[in-house]
């Protein structure tokens, strides 16, 4: 028997509401087409009481000791993880995603709140005695006010605590303006942070499209804007957030690499390419979408062909299940259209899951995982970002070209290299123009307490808001994430971070 879809709510001045709704937003199960829920789309007057309640709020907890904002930080991320499964799964229902998947969306969440707790040390000052005559220097970190966040669907629960936690433990309030294809999973994550001891007017949740991210980027009100999306949309948001005086951070779309040197581990790398580029259905900014291979690296084509076509999407709690539907019969027609284009453009497509269905839902959002060779720069499969399960090999002769090929790609999000060369690694890790690099790691993100850091058109904005030295606005950084193998047998994780 089928659930009665839920009336989801907004948070608006501390309750949860429809507010003068001026509309519905309907939010599916990407994988069997069912009516989970509908979203009231706000009404400019909803847009404008949440900014208002979050701006009454500010007064009062911008002066809230950072102890007091450590312990609602501890608080929340207590109920956070007894709470993890079954945010899991509602987060899978809306998304699309296999159990573990949003398992694991839950859980780079929580380590952002745990971050956040650390807020009494992380919000410090600087001092300098005698900077002239009888003269010293104080500076202080102060919130700023309101902020809003605006994000996208792959990543319901992780990506609104990226925001929301960090911003209120900075002394700040905000207005989260979720992605409207999956509302409900950033909905539960409010109501636990009331019930974690938050004044509730301290986090707003609205509704909407375009129209109140407009709004949102106009308020004279709002004081800073995250987002995280795709590159034409952050671009919009940057411009107009900034032409409206905002301080805004936009973390936009990848077309990520992964370098295979011949001298690679065949297995594990054949392993971590298939997993990397079909995982989470490939809808993840920081997926690998091109395999570059270096020599005779491209002797893996075959294996990596067999472990691809061994992974099979399936329902949210299905037993073998690689990776889940995509988010919306749009988003399937879009990939559907780029394998297309692949075929046509003389790409030698190895896997080809465009026409895969499942035997009992066919009526989700399904592609197979889908493998092309052969693939030059001037293909829309290489050109853009596909956000499917669909891998893209380029064969090179050096490391050199493999490193120029992508630093001439416009977007600089993440990249891997594969290898048992300390100078080849070396080498990549310098010379590459893209912001988190990973060594024998196949999806480089770095933990909440390292930067993360998009280059070029993967961010717009800046990078170093609580920098304590001046240079830092004028330097990019670059986090490397390393795994080695010691003659015992042990792995070796580093993470780095390169000025």
């Amino acid at each position: 028997m089928t659930a009665s879809p839920s009336e989801i709510s907004q948070l608006i001045g501390g309750e949860f509401t429809q507010g003068r709704s001026q509309g519905s937003i309907e939010v599916f199960n990407p994988a069997t087409q069912e009516l989970l829920g509908r979203a009231p789309e706000a009404h400019p007057d909803d847009v404008d009481a949440a900014v208002a309640s979050a701006l009454a709020a500010f007064q009062e907890w911008r002066k809230s000791s950072p102890q007091q904002r450590m312990r609602l930080m501890l608080d929340y991320q207590h109920l956070l993880k007894a709470e993890q499964k079954n945010i899991a799964e509602l987060l899978s229902l809306e998304s699309g995603k296999t159990f573990e998947d949003a398992m694991g969306d839950v859980w780079r969440g929580i380590e952002v709140v745990e971050h956040a707790a650390s807020i009494c040390s992380l919000g410090m000052g600087e001092t300098l005695e005698n900077i002239a005559s009888d003269a010293d220097i104080h500076s202080y970190l102060q919130p700023i006010g309101v902020c809003t966040g605006i994000t996208p669907f792959n990543f319901p629960a992780m990506i609104p605590l990226w925001m929301f936690p960090l911003a209120i433990a900075c002394g700040n309030t905000f207005v989260l303006k979720p992605s409207e294809q999956d509302p409900m999973t950033p909905m539960r994550l409010a109501e636990l942070f009331i019930e974690a001891g938050a004044d509730p007017c301290l986090l707003q949740v609205v509704h909407g499209r375009a129209a109140a991210v407009d709004q949102l980027l106009e308020h004279p009100d709002i004081q800073a804007v995250s987002f995280v999306g795709s590159t034409p949309v952050g671009r919009h948001i940057y411009t107009r957030g900034c032409a409206h005086g905002k301080r805004v951070q936009a973390m936009c779309g990848a077309k990520n690499h992964l370098v295979v040197m011949p001298d690679a581990d065949r297995t594990g790398t054949v392993n971590a390419l298939a997993g990397s580029a079909a995982g989470a259905a490939g809808q993840r900014c920081m997926a690998i979408s091109v395999a570059v291979l270096v020599g005779e690296a491209d002797a893996i084509v075959d294996e990596l062909a067999e472990a691809m076509g061994r992974m099979r999407p399936g329902l949210w709690n299905e037993d073998g299940a690689a990776y889940g539907a995509l988010i919306s019969p749009a988003a399937r027609e879009r990939v559907l259209r780029l394998i297309g284009e692949g075929k046509d453009a003389g790409a030698r497509c190895l896997l080809d899951g465009s026409g895969w269905s499942h035997p009992e839902h066919p009526q989700g959002n399904w592609v197979g995982p889908t493998l092309f060779a052969d693939v030059t720069p001037e293909m829309s499969i290489y050109t853009e970002e596909i956000f499917g399960p669909v891998l893209c090999i380029v064969s090179v002769d050096t490391l050199d070209e493999a490193i120029a090929l992508i630093n001439a790609n416009p977007n600089g999000n993440g990249t891997s290299i594969f290898t048992a060369s300390g100078a080849s690694a070396r080498h990549f890790e310098h010379e590459v123009r893209v912001g988190n690099v990973g060594v024998n790691i196949p999806i480089p993100v770095p933990l909440p307490f390292f930067n993360f850091s998009g280059w070029r058109g993967s961010f717009f904005g800046d990078l170093h808001p609580y920098g304590k030295q001046a240079v830092r606005f004028y330097t990019e950084t670059k986090t490397v994430t390393s795994r080695w193998t010691e003659a015992s047998g042990e792995p070796i994780n580093t993470a780095i971070t390169l000025k």
